[in-house]
């Protein structure tokens, strides 16, 4: 009887899921319709926005590949709206992968743009969004600093959607901090909220959370009685992610009851959407909880099943202080970026200013005139002698490279077909003698030996400086490859080297290569040099804006502050690489705090 209670649950909500995905089919046909079609107009853009805000929480992929579509069309139109939206949606994508460096990187982009824009409604929007990846990675003052922020302006707004909304995420902040009482109080104000604007989904979302703070404080009542009101609401709407989040809370409900068969029923039901779905980071939390449950049921076979999906699942999973990190240094990046935007935009409304009053004085409009065309001549004739000592100096620095490279390649065949040739005759020819010549004494024997093995090392050593200087990998395979085959060969049990690369699956052009690649390895050898670290992180990122790497390490660090006054020459080398690529380079550390060395190469 239980398994057919279980079958039948199973088909019903199946039923809600797929019937959900009906109700929005002829939407999103239509939607579909409008950006398959040849004309590009602003209505497209609108459908591009529609379509990602239905696939961010039900198909992330396909939400990934639209954002890209509709990104590159709002960029023709030159819609910072609808770029700051992309990004929004983009982070929530990766969100829900898992992927929280990128969520982090994006939010962060779109933060900026849509502070430019005035849009108070989608600041507060993407707000929340930040607010709830702080409060997944435990930050939970920087996370509640975000929701308050969002909570003002939909205040402001007299937004009753947003302000429920923001009660119910900040919420889950104040159970983190066990202060439930707070927590339960702005559950049932949202509650409120909701009931006033018959807002059924919202409605839902309280119940949630309220039956999820009485099982965090035992009263199993309550909790139950609020999740199943939860569950109801959502199955009438059909609302498939909803679903799956208060499937998975009645499976915690069920095991903190003792009712371990009920709780593995629920977070089984809850898996197969996840799957589904690809919601990585609901499935995590799930094997986990399905791992201690089944062990609690003796079947430690299911519990080590359970336990290596969570073990597979998490390795893929971003670490939360390198998320916070790179969201630290996008902010900078972002903000610089800004302030040029400004400088630019207020020297060319004193420009046309100029121009207005000069047209008003009427009488000394020719003096006025003359003075412009000689200073505006002058300016382009100093733009004209700059451009060409740019270009000068950039076919100088072009040229110092390329022949550093090929003086790099030429040592390294040397190295290679001479040096190391020769010395591997040399241990052939003494490796036969020793056959042949006769030894006093044992001593005398040894000897020889070791005279083979200083041979023996003196070939790999040749071998290794010949591939330091030109990795085959780079030539063949390209950059990724390339960097994870120089880590590999670093004694893991000196320091541990992670690479987290992403949008490198094609060669780029091979000066890019080639400078990155020996600016990568120039950091990764002053970190061995000089950190005294156990941890090194590198990141590769390739997306539409260019390419951001990012070198990390957990070690004595350094006053970056003074960084300009003491730069050697491997400092200066890196600088002078990455400028060649018109690109920037930033150095974040201070003593006992490690170091992050931060690249971007726009437009690669």
């Amino acid at each position: 009887m239980k398994n057919l209670k279980h079958i039948l649950f199973f088909f019903l909500v199946s039923h809600v899921y797929f019937g959900g995905t009906f109700a929005q089919s002829n939407q999103t046909d239509s939607l579909y319709l409008i950006i398959n079609s040849n004309v590009e107009t602003r209505e497209k853009i609108k459908a591009y926005t529609a379509l990602t805000n239905i696939q961010s929480t039900k198909n992330f992929d396909e939400c990934l590949e639209l954002v890209n579509d509709g990104r590159k069309l709002a960029a023709r139109f030159k819609d910072s709206a609808a770029l700051a939206y992309f990004d929004n949606i983009a982070g929530v994508a990766y969100y829900f992968k898992g992927s929280y460096d990128s969520a982090a990187v994006l939010y962060q982009r779109s933060l900026a743009k849509t502070r430019a824009t005035g849009d108070l409604k989608a600041l507060a929007g993407l707000l929340n969004d930040i607010g709830r990846l702080y409060r997944k990675t435990k930050d939970l003052d920087r996370s509640l600093s975000y929701y308050d922020e969002a909570l003002n302006i939909y205040r402001n707004l007299k937004n009753e959607d947003g302000i429920a909304t923001i009660l119910n995420e900040s919420g889950v902040v104040f159970e983190y901090k066990g202060d439930y009482p707070e927590a339960i109080s702005r559950y049932k104000e949202s509650l409120a909220i909701r009931e006033k604007m018959n807002d059924s989904l919202g409605i839902s979302y309280s119940y949630s959370f309220l039956g999820g703070v009485y099982n965090l404080q035992k009263d199993f009542d309550n909790a139950k009685k609020h999740h199943e009101y939860a569950l109801e609401i959502r199955k009438k709407l059909k609302d498939s992610f909803a679903i799956i989040l208060t499937l998975s809370d009645m499976g915690v409900m069920y095991k903190d009851m003792g009712q371990f068969d009920q709780s593995i029923d629920y977070f089984s039901l809850s898996n197969a959407f996840a799957e589904a779905m690809r919601y990585p980071q609901l499935l995590l939390e799930n094997y986990r909880t399905m791992a201690e449950l089944e062990e609690k049921r003796d079947k430690p076979g299911q519990a080590l099943m359970y336990m290596k999906r969570f073990g597979a699942l998490k390795d893929s999973l971003f670490n939360a202080e390198k998320v916070k990190q790179i969201e630290e240094l996008n902010t900078k990046y972002e903000t610089e970026k800004k302030e040029q935007q400004l400088q630019l935009q207020e020297a060319q409304l004193s420009r046309k200013n100029i121009l207005i009053f000069g047209i008003s004085l009427g009488g000394l409009l020719l003096i006025i005139a003359g003075l412009s065309i000689y200073r505006r001549k002058q300016v382009q004739n100093k733009l004209a002698l700059q451009e060409t000592i740019n270009i000068e100096q950039e076919k100088a620095a072009r040229a110092v490279i390329e022949a550093e490279e090929n003086e790099r390649k030429r040592i390294a065949a040397e190295l290679h077909d001479g040096v190391g040739q020769m010395m591997s005759a040399a241990k052939m020819n003494l490796s036969v003698f020793e056959s042949e010549l006769p030894f006093a004494d044992d001593a005398q024997k040894k000897s020889f030996e070791n005279v083979i093995n200083l041979v023996d090392l003196s070939c790999k050593e040749v071998r290794s400086v010949s591939h330091q200087m030109m990795p085959n990998a780079l030539l063949k395979k390209g950059l990724a490859d390339a960097i994870r085959e120089f880590i590999d060969r670093i004694d893991h049990r000196v320091i541990q080297v992670s690479l987290h690369a992403e949008g490198l699956r094609e060669k780029l052009d091979a000066n890019t290569e080639t400078v990155l690649y020996r600016v990568i390895q120039e950091c990764v050898n002053n970190v061995l040099k000089h950190a005294q670290a156990s941890r090194l992180d590198i990141s590769l990122i390739k997306d539409t804006d260019g390419i951001s790497v990012t070198i990390e390490d957990n070690g004595k660090g350094f006053d970056a502050s003074k960084i300009k006054d003491a730069e050697g020459i491997g400092v200066k080398n890196i600088r002078s690489r990455v400028q060649f690529l018109k690109g920037t380079v930033e150095f974040d550390s201070s003593p006992g705090q490690g170091t992050l060395v931060a690249i971007h190469i726009p437009g690669a």
